[in-house]
């Protein structure tokens, strides 16, 4: 008795030369999917302020939900410090989840605040703001993503662009500062 997966068995087969990057589909289907996302966004509420609010927690949510992906599957250790944890942000995470890497510079003498720099940003291919966009974020969507996935390991923090190639900038830079490094808290307690 046939149950009609063995015609289909070639095209579920990973290993096959011939079947695209899944990665890389995934992230152009992202990409479209998010500027088709952000247009919505700016019809339902009409007001660029509440849209980069609508993207931030869009992006916080998502974050939440990524960083146990992002364990899984990058082999990266705790980092102790938050200059590591920026590194591995800007090398290992952009790399994984967009294609690129970034730059992390401008630390200020805290160690608690520092700039990622990004001179390629996949998600802004073939997008212009129109003259009624010009206080939009487009990517502030990365903003959350990052802000939730470093609440999720214990770090609150502000995440905000601060250049924007889409606002005539020479590239695109976010700024990350650590509010406060939360303890961890365990659900129980051992009895001695």
């Amino acid at each position: 008795m046939s149950t009609g997966f063995g015609l289909m068995a070639p095209l579920l087969r990973p290993s096959d030369a011939s079947a695209p990057n899944v990665e890389k589909v995934n992230a152009e289907l992202f990409t479209l999917t998010y500027g088709a996302i952000v247009r919505q966004l700016l019809t339902d509420f009409e007001d660029v302020d509440e849209v980069n609010k609508q993207l931030d927690t869009m992006g916080y949510h998502i974050g939440i939900r990524l960083i146990d992906d992002f364990l899984s599957k990058s082999n990266v250790t705790r980092c102790t410090e938050f200059k590591e944890t920026a590194e591995v942000i800007a090398k290992v995470g952009f790399k994984m989840f967009l294609g690129v890497t970034a730059t992390v510079a401008n630390w200020d003498a805290d160690g608690t605040e520092c700039s990622l720099i990004l001179d390629d940003n996949p998600l802004v291919d073939y997008v212009e703001l129109p003259e009624t966009c010009q206080g939009l974020y487009y990517c502030n969507v990365l903003c959350g993503v990052i802000r939730g996935a470093l609440e999720m390991v214990s770090m609150r923090t502000e995440v905000k662009w601060v250049r924007d190639v889409l606002h005539g900038d020479d590239t695109f830079e976010m700024r990350l500062k650590l509010l406060k490094q939360v303890p961890e808290e365990y659900p129980y307690k051992d009895d001695e």
